[in-house]
């Protein structure tokens, strides 16, 4: 994958290398099922996936978030369903806010924990003692067929303002397989049903809510994170495409007799344009990554703008790669309209991707909103 800087030792090398091109050969598996089979699942663990943002102090590798963003993004080079189900590894950011002694039982067996949910649309529960009878189906589940906890979201009948996620092991929930869709099949985003379930209170956090883990990652905005791990996505289907493309011109001529695709002319200018696309955005999208970082290992929190900036890259990076991908998708020709062939499935995912609501116009709304010195709306930093 030209393009890609990427420290493989950090992922097993070899071991990584293995996986991807597994992942290559088993995509069409993913989407006719409807979901990432379980020994990809196991992979994931056995690299590191799921332990790469938890802290040292609880047995976890403690990467940086650009570490783990280029591994998502290689990931879905190989297969965008098994990169969005593997940016589910940034799932401490959520489960931090937990209480101390829950955070310790969720990671007492070990750091690779694979965690799933969905938050909306949040349903009632009931308040008892010491916690909560859950019920309800929440969307959106994606990765949940491989989770050993799951997260749903509730809005407990005391009238607290914000919803609170509320956890539990994996086989007092349902799975509905209902997952219909036309991209990112593979993610097996089933909806989520649970039926008078009792959660402890200290097995329910605010999401969002403060951390209680002392760690650098936790300084980090973790809403900026959570759309960062599913817009970077886009950048490894866009490679993916690109390489596609530049494969196809390497192989025979067209069946009308055209010339070879890589010796046609529009075809060059509209592939330097696709290519500048996903090497301009991606700069932006890492530039404010590590500036964000630098900030917080010198012992200071993000700024507004600094966050702000992280949103907009984040949207920007989705939105100019599904641009690529659609040049690239276009001038392979008809070729590429057949259901079997990867630029078929690729512009299908990055279609969904752009679909998800971390990243939509309202973030340009909000991005320009600050550039001219008004606040955002609720929610975006």
């Amino acid at each position: 994958m030209s393009g890609y800087q990427i420290d493989k030792s950090l992922w097993g090398g070899a071991a990584f290398d293995a996986l991807l091109d597994e992942v290559r050969q088993r995509r069409h598996e993913f989407e006719s099922q409807r979901y990432l089979s379980q020994d990809i699942v196991e992979r994931f663990r056995q690299l590191g996936v799921y332990r790469a943002m938890v802290p040292r102090a609880l047995g976890g590798d403690e990467r940086s978030p650009v570490e783990f963003l280029q591994m998502v993004e290689a990931i879905a080079a190989a297969d965008g369903s098994a990169g969005w189900v593997a940016s589910f590894g940034m799932n401490p950011a959520y489960l931090a806010a937990l209480p101390v002694a829950t955070i310790d039982k969720v990671w007492a067996d070990g750091p690779d924990v694979v965690f799933a949910g969905g938050i909306f649309p949040t349903q009632p529960a009931r308040r008892v003692a010491g916690g909560y009878i859950v019920s309800g189906r929440w969307k959106f589940g994606s990765g949940s067929m491989g989770a050993s906890l799951i997260g749903v979201g509730i809005q407990p009948e005391s009238g607290e303002p914000l919803p609170r996620m509320a956890v539990m092991p994996a086989d007092q929930v349902t799975i509905e397989p209902n997952w219909d869709v036309i991209g990112m099949v593979g993610t097996g985003s089933h909806d989520m049903v649970v039926d008078e379930v009792f959660v402890p209170e200290d097995w329910t956090f605010v999401r969002g809510g403060k951390p209680n883990i002392e760690s650098d990652f936790f300084t980090y905005p973790s809403l900026s994170f959570a759309a960062q791990v599913l817009s970077v996505t886009t950048a490894g289907l866009a490679r993916e495409a690109l390489d596609v493309v530049q494969g196809m011109a390497a192989g025979r001529q067209s069946v009308t007799g055209a010339p070879n695709l890589g010796e046609r002319e529009y075809v060059q200018i509209e592939i330097a344009k696709a290519e500048a696309k996903l090497r301009s955005s991606r700069a932006f999208f890492y530039q404010v990554t590590e500036d964000a970082w630098k900030t917080i290992q010198g012992a200071e929190k993000p700024s507004r703008e600094q966050v702000s900036l992280i949103r907009l890259a984040t949207s920007n990076l989705t939105h100019e790669c599904a641009e690529a991908i659609r040049i690239a998708y276009q001038v392979a020709g008809m070729t590429s309209t057949y259901n079997d062939h990867p630029l078929s499935r690729i512009v299908r995912d990055s279609m969904m991707a752009t679909q998800h609501a971390f990243m939509g116009a309202i973030t340009y709304k909000n991005a320009g909103a600050m550039f001219f010195g008004h606040d955002p709306l609720p929610g975006y930093l």
